[in-house]
């Protein structure tokens, strides 16, 4: 895995960009999915060169988009730590918060960071995003970088991440090349919860023909009170 993961990170541009032992922490990281994967359900991809690529670099691509020295972040739905985790390991002065609904996905990712050298600055949150994104004390409209790598459609993820980010903060959606009617969709979800669409970046995955599209949307302005409104509203209703 490290070798297929400094490679990428080299065809994707990013080698002198990122410490120079990130690659064995990638492939170390991937490694403890391989073996946790095999007890609780983490990610359907069960190879190393399919973990080191699909996960790995997928998440990796998104340095070449965005500056993420220095800067806060939170991870929605964060799942296995993807991106979250991958983004820490290469951008260590990155302030990461985890959130998930599961525990037993953040407990594992607690003993991740703890078995890897010199990541820190970690903290995870066990809920729901509609119900987190409510609180003003360090949540709402807090945050310079929310990241979410779900297939919610866009309008859902909108309401439930865009309320985390500060004014002048960034929203990165990580979605298929084929969400055009999904992102137009959102163009209405995505304006009145104060935000408006900057970059559409699509690359490619390196050593894969995988196409994957970044959607980068600006925040202008505090979301509106009354935003995320409860789950069950969320779903039947999108924005």
């Amino acid at each position: 895995m490290e070798k297929i993961i400094s490679a990428g990170l080299e065809e994707l541009g990013l080698t002198g960009r990122v410490p120079e032992g990130a690659p064995a922490q990638l492939a170390q990281y991937g490694q403890m999915l391989l073996e946790k994967n095999q007890v609780m359900n983490l990610t359907a991809i069960r190879d190393p060169e399919g973990v080191a690529r699909l996960h790995m670099l997928d998440c990796a691509a998104l340095l070449k988009y965005c500056d993420f020295q220095g800067k806060t972040l939170i991870d929605v739905g964060t799942g296995a730590g993807f991106p979250g985790m991958v983004l820490k390991i290469l951008v260590p002065s990155l302030k990461i918060t985890l959130l998930d609904s599961l525990s037993k996905r953040l407990d594992w990712l607690t003993e991740v960071y703890e078995d890897l050298d010199g990541v820190d600055s970690i903290t995870t949150f066990h809920g729901r995003a509609e119900e987190f994104a409510l609180e003003k004390e360090g949540f709402r409209d807090s945050f310079d970088l929310v990241t979410a790598r779900a297939v919610a459609d866009l309008r859902v993820l909108c309401e439930l991440c865009l309320p985390f980010v500060k004014a002048g903060g960034k929203f990165l959606a990580m979605k298929s090349t084929n969400s055009d009617e999904e992102l137009s969709q959102a163009a209405h979800a995505i304006k009145l919860l104060g935000g408006r669409v900057s970059n559409l970046e699509d690359y490619t995955i390196p050593g894969t023909e995988v196409t994957h599209r970044l959607i980068v949307i600006e925040k202008l302005a505090p979301t509106l009170k009354g935003y995320p409104r409860r789950w069950a509203k969320i779903q039947s209703a999108p924005l």
